[in-house]
């Protein structure tokens, strides 16, 4: 829990002294080891394999180490590569770069190159800036909720300048400097605010109405009004509060505590979760501070726990089995629980952009798992892993000029020529109906939910019984 004290008052850090306007400083509100969960193993096993990666000759694996960084020494990537054999650190850095880049990083000395691996490992943050939002006079106009509302977009923004790796390692007990700098940040505001209040004590009122409403926003912002409206005079009656990055970090250590103990793994997990962390937190118009970050990868676990693209796509349709199972329990089609399944397609489809997108080494052993789905007639996931490849292919499309003189879109071939009639929309997916009536199995639900809606209860009624000649059929035990 926070140390935070709803009744701490300026003067309470410096022996009782009253508030005074350009005093020498300011107390600061949070301890970042206070606002995450508390995490305390006996012993941090991924810190001995990291090294062991470092030393080894996947090059990919060692890139996501250096990328996390989840070791105390910073310095470790950096000495244990300049104590590799010249050869080595040149194949490593051959394979991070371009073809046309070769001839010029030949040409790097030892510690260059290693610099140069050390670089092109790393992501890059966006620049640290500072406190922006000030409260003025000249809002007035402005009513509670907007100012709650334009208080929250800059706490987001500074969230926002805390990379994914920067936050798991945070989260796992590693000091941050921008976790450091992103609370010092809430307390700056705290100070402005603070500053504004005794000017001007006819806002306290108006900022009490801003403190409700940022009860479900910014912890940290909201915990900065707070302070403020209390050290100007008002008395608030708060409970005690959760840390403030309880719905990041606690996710984190969970995945630690009961995922298998085995790094590479983990780091994989870790990147597609990155994805996933960028559009939940990032790529939003207003952050959801409460909600708590998934870190469920269903998709990427079965494609690592599989032997074979065969045993990957017999592992998704036993559970699609199940899924569709209960579609024809009783007499009537559940349209209810088919609309779902319909959801669960879609994000089976994001699921495979985001696989894609954080592990691109991966992309062809997905690819293999299409055919064998087909002879399977898993045709929800097989159409949904097409789509999310397609998902990728728009995402890593580059400009181009056409003989017409205009600009387009080049997407990378990500999908087989073969299948590419399963996902043709025109006549609602004619081609995919076709092959269904011919060959049914378990269904790419959309255009059937489409017909569903065209032509009434006889087209469920129809699939229905096209699905229960094909789910397996409940062993009834003998008497």
């Amino acid at each position: 829990m926070s140390h935070f004290s709803p009744h701490l008052l300026v003067g309470d850090s410096t022996g009782g002294a009253p508030y005074m306007f350009g005093q020498p400083s300011y107390p600061s509100l949070f301890r970042s080891s206070d606002e995450r969960p508390q995490w305390n193993v006996p012993y941090r096993w991924w810190e001995d394999e990291a090294t062991t990666v470092l030393w080894a000759f996947e090059i990919e694996e060692i890139k996501r180490v250096i990328r996390y960084r989840l070791f105390p020494d910073e310095q470790l990537p950096r000495m244990a590569l300049q104590s590799r054999s010249a050869a080595t650190v040149e194949s490593f850095l051959i394979a991070l770069a371009r073809p046309q880049e070769r001839v010029r990083l030949a040409s790097l000395s030892h510690i260059q190159k290693v610099e140069e691996i050390l670089h092109r490992c790393q992501t890059t943050a966006p620049p640290l800036v500072s406190w922006s939002w000030l409260p003025a006079r000249k809002d007035a106009d402005l009513d509670p909720l907007t100012i709650a509302r334009a208080i929250d977009t800059e706490s987001h923004l500074h969230f926002a300048r805390i990379s994914f790796e920067e936050l798991v390692r945070y989260a796992l007990g590693y000091p941050s400097g921008r976790v450091e700098w992103f609370l010092q940040q809430h307390t700056v505001f705290y100070a402005h605010l603070l500053d504004h209040l005794n000017a001007f004590p006819e806002e306290i009122a108006r900022y009490a109405e801003v403190e409700e409403h940022l009860r479900s926003r910014s912890p940290f912002a909201h915990r900065a009004v707070i302070s403020a409206l209390q050290a100007a005079g008002l008395q608030l009656d708060i409970t005690d509060m959760a840390p403030g990055f309880d719905f990041f970090a606690s996710s984190i250590q969970r995945l630690f505590r009961e995922l298998p103990p085995d790094l590479t793994a983990i780091l994989k997990v870790l990147c597609v979760l990155g994805i996933r962390f960028e559009r939940t937190y990032l790529h939003s118009r207003e952050m959801k501070w409460s909600r708590p970050f998934s870190i469920v990868f269903s998709f990427l676990e079965d494609v690592l726990a599989s032997e074979s693209s065969m045993d990957f796509a017999r592992t998704l349709t036993g559970t699609d089995e199940r899924d569709f199972s209960k579609l024809v329990d009783q007499e009537v089609f559940n349209s209810t629980l088919a609309n779902r399944l319909s959801v669960q397609w879609e994000k089976l489809s994001i699921d495979v952009w985001e696989c894609c997108r954080a592990l691109p080494d991966m992309i062809e052993y997905i690819q293999e798992c299409l055919q064998p789905l087909l002879v399977l007639r898993n045709y929800h996931s097989l159409t949904a892993i097409l789509s999310g490849l397609h998902r990728y292919s728009v995402s890593e499309s580059a400009p181009v000029r056409t003989d017409s003189g205009t600009t387009a879109l080049a997407l990378n071939p990500m999908l087989p020529p073969e299948l590419l009639y399963l996902l043709e929309p025109s006549q609602n997916y004619a081609a995919y109906r076709q092959q269904y009536n011919q060959a049914p199995g378990l269904p790419f639900l959309l255009p059937h939910l489409n017909e569903y809606r065209q032509h009434g209860d006889r087209v469920l009624q129809l699939l229905s019984q096209q699905l229960k000649t094909v789910l397996p059929q409940p062993v009834i035990p003998k008497r």
